[in-house]
């Protein structure tokens, strides 16, 4: 009888969060920043079910654009300075922050899909 090791059970936020493997929580998850590696290197647990798609980017998109732009007319509302300073103020955010936000939200996104066992949508027909 062919046994599976035991693996205790990690939280999809945490091991998605650190770019670590959903089921053992100690091989990474990504080769190169957003690339889903092939397998776990610890566990050998297959990432061929990883498919993020679009959805981490566009989440970040909608959050950031809120921060952003919630910002920028706040400070424009408030202050009212110049278009330079706008610029030079939000485009390194606008930036910066989706560049930092990605990686988690692509890691817990796939640790979910690894935690709830989703699967490809089928039409059953008889």
């Amino acid at each position: 009888m062919d046994r599976q090791p035991y693996y205790a059970a990690i939280s999809p936020i945490s091991a998605g969060v650190r770019g670590r493997c959903p089921r053992c929580g100690r091989g990474p998850l990504f080769n190169g920043y957003l690339g889903t590696a092939k397998s776990c290197s610890s566990c050998d647990l297959d990432y061929s079910f990883a498919d993020a798609g679009d959805g981490p980017a566009v989440f970040i998109i909608l959050i950031v654009g809120f921060i952003v732009v919630g910002l920028a007319l706040v400070v424009e509302i408030s202050y009212q300075p110049p278009y330079w300073l706008h610029a030079i103020m939000w485009l390194p955010l606008a930036v910066g922050l989706p560049l930092l936000l990605l990686r988690p939200a692509k890691g817990i996104l796939v640790c979910q899909q690894y935690s709830q066992e989703a699967q490809e949508g089928r039409i059953d027909r008889p």
